[in-house]
């Protein structure tokens, strides 16, 4: 068995869904002091994708995958617990949500300071940074070159 785990929002067992939700607390919240209504409705939903590494006890890293109402992909909440940052879980996860996006179009807001690493997938920045909670965001996005 893999230590990356998939499921759609209507797959999480609480369990699961309540130590995924921590690993975001404690980064987003907690350590970046950040709060924010992280609570959006989105997670249990059928079309949204999970993707998290779990070698142990407890998740590492996570992102999640949401379809957008023109049906491109955006790529969300994606966070790694202290602990396990530079071991490369975040590439790790990155490669498997491409491969969940296939020929879509994506976007997603990153942390200014890490918009090289999507860069790496394909992403350019779209406008300008904001301020989101304290914390300077870039929106970007990757068009697929059908």
């Amino acid at each position: 068995m893999t230590d990356l785990h998939r499921a759609t929002g209507d797959q999480l067992s609480a369990a699961t869904l309540y130590a995924l939700l921590s690993l975001r607390v404690n980064v987003f919240v907690v350590e970046q002091k950040s709060p924010y209504p992280d609570l959006d409705g989105r997670d249990l939903r059928p079309d949204t994708v999970h993707l998290w590494w779990q070698p142990g006890a407890e998740p590492l890293s996570y992102l999640r995958l949401l379809t957008e109402p023109d049906g491109s992909a955006r790529i969300g909440r994606v966070c790694t617990a202290p602990a396990a940052r530079g071991t490369g879980l975040g590439a790790r996860l990155m490669a498997a949500a491409m491969a969940e996006i296939a020929d879509r179009d994506a976007v997603l807001d990153a942390q200014v300071q890490v918009q090289s690493m999507y860069a790496r997938w394909g992403f350019q920045p779209a406008g300008e940074p904001f301020d989101d909670d304290g914390i300077l965001h870039i929106t970007m996005r990757r068009k697929w070159m059908s």
